[in-house]
């Protein structure tokens, strides 16, 4: 972070130093034992004026000029890094307090309990780090994972009670027993064979959001359709609609935690990047900047209508000292060795992801609970006040190169336009 020291008695001279736009600042008293003040703000000056500046006009304004005597403020490109460094200061100083401090809740999961001899699913605030695997989120909210959760079990017969089961064939059962809605293994109503079988059918939806059991559905409706079975078919797709709908109740950052890999996309403090932050292993690491030189940013409310338009597109960059005057007429396009091929974008682009990937040690648990609860409140904002984009790894783990490449442009079309505020 830079710092600079500030007299009270001359806050002018310290405060012309600042730079008017967005950053995360710490005010340090005389003493070292003395708390500083942190916070974030989208125009650095304009904030510590207000703080750090006496005014007549304003006497029950907060005051701090008398106490501070140091400044130390990190410039950041959006209000996702502001709230990650912001983070990262407060859990320096106070500890697991920082989720307190910033009002970080922790996010809800669907949690699987595999360990039990007959598995069900619950909500929880507090996945454990040792079943990882078995916990799928987060959700924007524990009313919407339960949601999730019911509507899910409504597609399966897996029991729904909490108790730690022991069959008899003398228990009495239950409501969802009677309707046909649970296999009742309480009483023996079917073999642990079969109740493993919809155990595993269960934790296989949650792990793909549904598609293991829409593409069963699918192709036995195609099937039926192929056979004219029409009413079969019919039958069929009606289930598939209710699967996809209790899939829509789950977005694609509903993800088992231990695979939960996401890459954000924001804008970056110099013009000419694009800030990367990584989500891995429980916690965010970045930015690291991504350079869009060699990219021509389109304007996509062009009212472009070819079919070939995209966000980002390949400019011409000319090779220093190959050009003087009069060497190339205006308008003409540079020689296609000055283009930077999307070969190289995607080699660029393979190479930040590398950075971001070094160094994934362990992270405590408040810094997996604060960075977890930062890139779920950020994710569930409405898309139109959300800032940036975010991508995800593939089946295999692979990162979607060329479709990252497409979000750089769009983010750093929007950077190119956006008037910071004051």
């Amino acid at each position: 972070m830079e710092q600079i020291p500030f007299d009270p008695t001359d806050p002018k001279g310290a405060l012309s130093q600042l730079p008017q736009t967005p950053a995360v600042f710490a005010l340090y008293g005389a003493e070292v034992k003395d708390e500083p003040y942190i916070g974030r703000t989208p125009n650095l000056r304009g904030r510590l004026e207000r703080l750090l500046q006496p005014s007549a006009k304003h006497p029950r304004r907060l005051q701090l000029a008398g106490r501070v005597r140091r400044i130390a403020f990190r410039r950041t490109g959006s209000d996702f890094e502001s709230l990650l460094t912001q983070f990262s200061l407060l859990e320096e100083i106070y500890g697991a307090k920082a989720l307190e401090r910033m009002h970080l809740r922790a996010p809800a999961f669907v949690r699987y309990l595999g360990g039990n001899p007959y598995p069900r699913i619950v909500v929880t605030n507090k996945p454990s780090q040792r079943e990882a695997d078995w916990a799928y989120g987060p959700f924007a909210s524990r009313a919407a994972a339960e949601r999730f959760a019911e509507e899910a079990l409504k597609l399966f017969l897996l029991r729904r009670c909490t108790d730690d089961l022991n069959p008899d064939p003398s228990h009495p059962g239950c409501v969802y027993s009677e309707m046909k809605m649970c296999l009742a293994p309480c009483y023996k109503g079917c073999s642990d064979e079969r109740y493993s079988e919809e155990a595993a059918a269960v934790q296989d939806f949650l792990a793909t959001r549904g598609e293991s059991k829409l593409v069963v559905l699918r192709d036995q409706r195609d099937s039926a359709s192929s056979r004219l079975a029409f009413e079969d078919a019919a039958a069929l797709h009606a289930q598939v609609q209710k699967v996809e709908a209790v899939r829509a109740l789950a977005p694609e950052l509903v993800q088992p935690m231990s695979r939960l890999r996401a890459a954000v996309l924001q804008a970056s403090v110099n013009s000419d990047e694009v800030a990367l932050f990584l989500f891995e292993s429980g916690r965010l690491r970045g930015p690291v900047g991504f350079s869009t030189i060699g990219m021509r940013i389109q304007n996509e409310q062009s009212g472009s209508s070819s079919l070939f338009a995209q966000p980002m597109a390949l400019e011409a960059i000319p090779v220093a000292g190959t050009e003087g005057p009069g060497t190339r007429e205006q308008g003409q396009e540079a020689p296609a060795a000055n283009k930077v091929p999307r070969t190289m974008l995607e080699a660029r682009m393979e190479a930040v992801l590398a950075e971001l990937e070094k160094g994934a040690g362990p992270a405590s648990a408040t810094v997996r609970q604060g960075h977890l609860a930062l890139l779920k409140r950020w994710y569930y904002r409405p898309e139109v006040k959300r800032e940036g984009e975010v991508c995800f790894t593939d089946e295999h783990g692979q990162w979607p190169v060329r479709a990252m490449l497409r979000s750089v442009g769009r983010v750093a079309a929007k950077s190119l336009t956006h008037v910071p505020r004051t």
